[in-house]
């Protein structure tokens, strides 16, 4: 044994994929770590090839990827990147989702349908992940979805702060677009000193994707603030919507507030012409240039990313960073 050097340091190594890596680079500096160079390309048939630039044995490795359109382009590549890490010897493979692809379909609505985001976890687990951080799943049950440890992080201090800060003057109502998102809407409440809750009745259409039809404002909002809760935009047609009911309920405005910014077409042209104020968004994916408008305020995720990651690497609490209450 003279001969070796027992070592019991740990070795914190940030790894990016191409989505979103300017999220990742951010995450990166605020650990001081800087992020692992690599080269990644496609072969002429589109296969994907990833290989580090550098040994990456014995480290904690966290591995950021979002999921963004062409979201299984960039799936593929975040499990070929987890898989190139078991191979060399990583110690411990934390995947880090700032948005998680499938996390809709979380469960089956009608018969003869797959449950895509249990699939995902799966695929993530048989690469070879120890451990899942994402950011506002779209349902909680999909922490279960993953055998192994899941820390759930909330954009929601980092956007309620926003909006605490910008219309705490105003009298503000909390309203969720939909009955199954009251909880959230509770959170953001407790964090406006107790805004009064309202909600958005609609019916679905289960045939069409990305459609609803009936609008009905349940809650008091006449004269309020209306501060619109979501977890994700994608084309827009149900919060638009909905911020035209309460405007003709005689709110006295609204702010649309969601985590993640999808914008498909057409959410960028409605919401620019919609009668809310202000659409605050994180970053948790990338908004191109001509994705971006006016009234969008888009607020950086990566300090609470950097903070998880420092609390799991140091064995320490990721709850903690909630106050405990989550």
């Amino acid at each position: 044994m003279s001969g070796m050097k027992r070592t019991t340091e740990k070795n914190l190594m940030v790894f990016s994929g191409r989505a979103h890596p300017e999220l990742a680079e951010e995450v990166a500096d605020l650990l001081g770590t800087g992020l692992v160079p690599q080269s990644a390309y496609e072969f002429a048939n589109s296969e994907i090839y990833v290989r580090y630039e550098e040994s990456v044995r014995g480290c904690d490795a966290f591995v950021i990827q979002s999921h963004t359109a062409p979201i299984n382009e960039w799936v593929m590549e975040h499990l070929i990147m987890v898989d190139a890490l078991k191979r060399a010897s990583a110690k411990r493979i934390t995947v880090v989702l700032p948005f998680y692809g499938y996390a809709r379909q979380d469960k089956k609505h009608r018969g003869r349908e797959p449950i895509s985001a249990r699939l995902m976890a799966d695929l993530f687990k048989t690469a070879g992940a120890d451990r899942l951080i994402a950011v506002d799943l779209h349902a909680d049950q999909i922490q279960g979805f993953f055998d192994g440890p899941v820390d759930h992080l909330m954009a929601l201090p980092v956007l309620a702060d926003h909006v605490k800060a910008r219309y705490g003057h105003e009298p503000l109502a909390v309203v969720s677009p939909d009955a199954g998102r009251i909880k959230v809407a509770e959170r953001w409440s407790a964090r406006l000193d107790g805004a009064p809750l309202a909600f958005i009745h609609k019916s679905r259409r289960t045939d069409r994707p990305n459609e609803t039809v009936a609008n009905r404002v349940v809650g008091e909002v006449e004269g309020r603030m209306c501060v619109l809760v979501d977890d994700m935009i994608d084309t827009g047609g149900t919060v638009v919507k909905a911020a035209d009911a309460l405007m003709a309920e005689g709110a006295k405005g609204v702010i649309i507030a969601a985590t993640h910014a999808i914008l498909s077409d057409p959410a960028v042209d409605r919401l620019k012409n919609s009668p809310a104020t202000e659409v605050v968004v994180c970053n948790t994916l990338p908004i191109p240039a001509d994705r971006q408008f006016d009234k969008l305020t888009c607020l950086s995720i990566a300090p609470l990313i950097s903070r998880a990651i420092r609390e799991v690497f140091e064995d320490g609490s990721v709850t903690s960073l909630f106050g405990g209450a989550t």
